[in-house]
C-alpha cells in the first residue's frame, strides 16, 4: 500500500479507525440511506429511462418523442434552444442562428400544445431542463395541460429551474440572483398546493461537473444549492414536510467509476442528516435524495466517436450501481451535433441491455462493504462539509457566488484537469494516445436555416391569431404583480393563456427586477 491517500492501491479495514468498518451503512432504504432510497431498489421498481430531446420546431421534437415512446422509454426529457433558455423569442435579433439548434424553440403556448400532440400530460412524466425562465415555461405547461382537459393534481414530472448553478456554472442567466430565487419559491408553493406530485425542482450539479469540476465540488457546490432553496423556503413560510418531498437532484456521471458510485452514496447520506438533523424534518420522504443522472457530456470525444459507446455504458453503470432514479445515456455523435436516431437507440438499448441483461438489478447496492467504496464515500463527505463551511464564512451561496468563489474553485480544477490531459498524465483515448490517422465518417443530424424561417412564421401567426387586448392586460396584471411580494404563478398562467411569448413575459419582468451582469473574474 502507498503511503498516499490518493495514490492508494488498495483498501482495508484500518481505513475506518475511529468508527469501525461499516459502522454506518445500515440497510437499504433506512436512513442515512447511503445504500438506496428503496429496500428493494430495482429488484421491483427499475430507474426511469428517460432520454433528453429537442431540436428544431415542437412538431419535430414531438415526431422523437413518439419514437421514443414507441421504442420503450418510459418518460420525456425536454431539450430548449438556447434563445428558449435565455428567454428571447425566435424572431429577436439575439436569436438569430440559434433557434432550434441546440433544443426545441418554444415561444408561446401554441408551441407547447404542439410538442405535447397526442401525448395526455396525466399520463406521462416529463422533465423540463430549463432556468433562467423555468417558471414561464411551467406555466406553458401548466396551460397546455388544461387545454387538454388534464387534472392538474396528476401531473407528473421535474422543472430544473435551479438557477443557483446558472451563476456558478452554466450562466443562462436573466435576473439578478435574488429576485431569480424568489421566483424558485412562487413555484415550490404553487406546486406545493396546486401540483402535489410534481417535482419544483431539480437540483443540479450536472452542469457543474460539465464546467470543469471535481466530483467533490460538484457534490458539495449542488447540496448547498439544495439547502438555500430549503432555507429560502422555510423563509416564505412554507412546512418543510410540504415541500422537502418534491426536491429532486440532477448529477452527473463521469469516468473515474468508483468515484462515482462514492459520489451518489455520499449525496444521499449528507442530504438525509442535513434534512433530519438541522432542518427538523419529521416525514421520511423528506429525508429522501432522489436523483436522475446523465453520463457526461464532456467525457464525450469528437474522435473516435463510436469509444464513446463504450464510456458512456461504464458511466450509466455506475449511476445504477450508485442507486439513481433516472437516466439518461449519452448518444455517441453528441460532440459532433444533435444525436440521430441510430444513436440515440443505441443509447436507448445501452440502458436497456443495463436493466435485462447482466443481473445488476438483482442486488441492492451489490458494492456496499468495499474497502474502496466506503472508504471514498466518506472521504467525499468529509470534503464536502469542509466546502460548507468555506460557503458559509463567506455568508452563504449568494455572496459566495457574488465574490466569485465557485467559479474560481471550478476555473482551477478545470485547469488542472486539462493539463493532465496536455501532459498525458490522463489518457484519453483517441485524443492523445491509440491514434487513428484516417476517422471514420459518421451520419449527422443538422438543424438549417430553414428551422429558424419556420419558427418565425409560426410565431408570426400566433401573434395575429391572438386578442391583442387579452395580452396587454395579462402583462400588466403580471408587471403589477412583480412590483408585490406575491406569487407570480396564476399571474404567468394567464399571460400563458392569452399567448403572450415567452420574449413578452421575460421584457415585463426585466423592467421590475433587472437583468444581471457577472463582474469579470480573473
Amino acid at each position: 500500500m502507498t503511503s498516499s491517500r490518493r495514490n492508494r492501491t488498495y483498501y482495508t479495514p484500518n481505513d475506518f479507525p475511529e468508527r469501525g468498518y461499516a459502522h454506518h451503512l445500515g440497510d437499504p432504504g433506512t436512513f442515512p440511506f447511503t445504500r438506496g432510497i428503496h429496500p428493494t431498489m430495482y429488484r421491483q421498481k427499475p430507474w426511469t429511462i428517460r432520454e433528453f430531446a429537442g431540436f428544431g420546431t415542437a412538431e419535430e421534437t414531438n415526431k422523437r418523442f413518439h419514437l421514443l415512446l414507441a421504442e420503450g422509454q418510459m418518460g420525456l426529457s425536454v431539450a430548449f434552444d438556447m434563445p428558449t433558455l435565455m428567454g428571447v423569442d425566435s424572431d429577436s435579433p439575439r436569436a438569430e442562428g440559434e433557434v432550434g439548434r441546440c433544443g426545441v424553440a418554444i415561444d408561446t403556448l401554441q408551441d407547447m400544445e404542439d410538442l405535447f400532440k397526442k401525448i395526455s400530460l396525466d399520463r406521462i412524466s416529463t422533465s423540463m431542463t430549463i432556468n433562467g425562465p423555468a417558471i414561464v415555461m411551467l406555466a406553458f405547461y401548466i396551460a397546455c395541460a388544461q387545454k387538454q382537459g388534464a387534472s392538474l393534481r396528476r401531473l407528473k414530472g421535474t422543472l430544473q429551474n435551479d438557477i443557483l448553478k446558472e451563476y456558478i456554472a452554466q450562466r443562462e442567466w436573466i435576473f439578478p440572483p435574488r429576485p431569480s430565487l424568489k421566483l424558485v419559491v412562487d413555484v415550490i408553493e404553487h406546486c406545493t398546493h396546486h401540483l402535489p406530485l410534481w417535482n419544483t425542482i431539480s437540483i443540479s450539479g450536472y452542469h457543474i461537473r460539465e464546467a470543469g469540476s471535481t466530483a467533490a465540488q460538484e457534490l458539495a457546490f449542488t447540496l448547498a444549492d439544495g439547502f438555500t432553496y430549503v432555507e429560502e423556503s422555510l423563509k416564505r413560510g412554507l412546512a418543510v414536510d410540504h415541500f422537502a418531498p418534491r426536491l429532486s437532484f440532477f448529477f452527473n456521471a463521469h469516468l473515474n467509476f468508483l468515484e462515482e458510485i462514492a459520489k451518489f452514496r455520499a449525496a444521499r447520506r449528507i442530504w438525509a442528516k442535513k434534512m433530519r438533523n438541522e432542518y427538523k424534518a419529521k416525514k421520511k420522504r423528506s429525508w429522501l435524495l432522489r436523483f436522475h443522472t446523465q453520463t457526461a457530456g464532456c467525457t464525450l470525444t469528437r474522435q473516435q466517436p463510436e469509444n464513446n459507446i463504450v464510456r458512456t455504458a461504464y458511466e450509466a453503470l455506475s449511476a445504477v450501481l450508485g442507486g439513481t432514479q433516472s437516466l439518461h445515456t449519452n448518444s455517441m455523435d453528441e460532440q459532433l451535433a444533435l444525436p440521430t436516431e441510430k444513436a440515440v437507440r443505441i443509447a436507448l438499448r445501452t440502458q436497456q441491455i443495463l436493466l435485462h441483461e447482466i443481473g445488476i438489478t438483482e442486488i441492492v447496492d451489490p458494492l456496499a462493504g468495499s474497502y474502496a467504496i466506503e472508504c471514498l464515500t466518506d472521504r467525499l463527505e468529509h470534503r464536502a462539509e469542509e466546502y460548507f463551511r468555506r460557503i458559509q464564512e463567506k455568508g452563504g451561496v449568494v455572496p459566495a457566488l457574488e465574490q466569485g468563489f465557485f467559479q474560481k474553485e471550478i476555473a482551477h480544477a478545470a485547469r488542472c484537469y486539462q493539463r493532465e490531459i496536455e501532459q498525458k498524465k490522463r489518457i484519453i483515448v483517441g485524443v492523445n494516445a491509440y491514434l487513428q490517422k484516417e476517422e471514420s465518417e459518421i451520419p449527422l443530424l443538422t438543424i438549417g436555416a430553414g428551422i429558424e424561417r419556420k419558427q418565425v412564421a409560426r410565431l408570426k401567426r400566433v401573434r395575429k391569431m391572438r386578442s391583442p387586448q387579452k395580452v396587454r392586460q395579462a402583462l400588466e396584471h403580471l408587471g403589477e404583480a412583480a412590483k408585490t411580494e406575491e406569487n407570480l404563478m396564476e399571474s404567468l398562467v394567464e399571460a400563458a393563456h392569452a399567448y403572450a411569448t415567452l420574449g413578452e413575459i421575460v421584457e415585463k419582468l426585466k423592467r421590475v427586477f433587472g437583468e444581471y451582469h457577472q463582474k469579470p473574474i480573473f
